[in-house]
């Protein structure tokens, strides 16, 4: 008989541009799930205000991320915007093996990595109603110089032609419409033999 205490967590992928609300539809989710763990990237950026380390990101410099890359210990690194970021290998294979489900906010590139190192990963790629909104956002966010926004811009018209790469799309017109199909993956998924 199946024992479904043993069942090793589900790796879930969230993805998309920048600025399409992968933060704020992953806080919302987190709110009703408690067994979901979320896994903290690491970055070479600096914070930006209200960020914690260790609770938003671990900020490092550039040197020890690239210590850790030589040593492996990332199941995914990108460099994004003339930053670096990565997900911790440790952390996630260690929850994984409890039967606990990790979720990952990352971008695009550095999903792909995850796809080649972790086929069993659950893709769902996070889109903005528009291009036209997600400049928007962008520009709401008053952080951007306009040469960052046009470069952010370019890099979303490519990414968005990754869609077919993921195993669920859900566009965030709605952060809890978004959050709600987010909740029904994890579940369905959960179920799956």
């Amino acid at each position: 008989m199946l024992n479904y205490k043993d069942k090793r967590g589900n790796l879930i992928i969230l993805s998309g541009p920048s600025a399409v609300g992968k933060g704020t539809v992953l806080r919302a989710l987190l709110k009703d799930y408690d067994d979901i763990c979320y896994s903290v990237s690491a970055t070479t950026r600096q914070p930006r205000q209200g960020e914690l380390d260790g609770k938003d990101y671990f900020f490092m410099s550039l040197n020890k991320f690239k210590k850790l890359i030589k040593e492996d210990e990332f199941i995914e690194w990108a460099e994004v915007h003339n930053n670096y970021y990565g997900t911790p290998r440790s952390y996630v294979e260690e929850t994984l093996a409890t039967g606990k489900d990790v979720i990952l906010e990352i971008d695009i590139q550095g999903a792909k990595q995850v796809k080649e190192s972790f086929d069993e990963g659950i893709f769902v790629f996070l889109a903005p109603p528009s291009l036209e909104e997600l400049k928007s956002r962008i520009n709401k966010r008053g952080t951007e110089t306009q040469e960052a926004i046009n470069t952010r811009m370019k890099n979303a018209t490519k990414e968005i032609e990754e869609i077919n790469k993921y195993d669920y799309l859900i566009i965030n017109d709605k952060v809890a419409s978004a959050v709600d199909k987010l909740k029904s993956i994890i579940i369905a998924e959960r179920c799956k033999l």
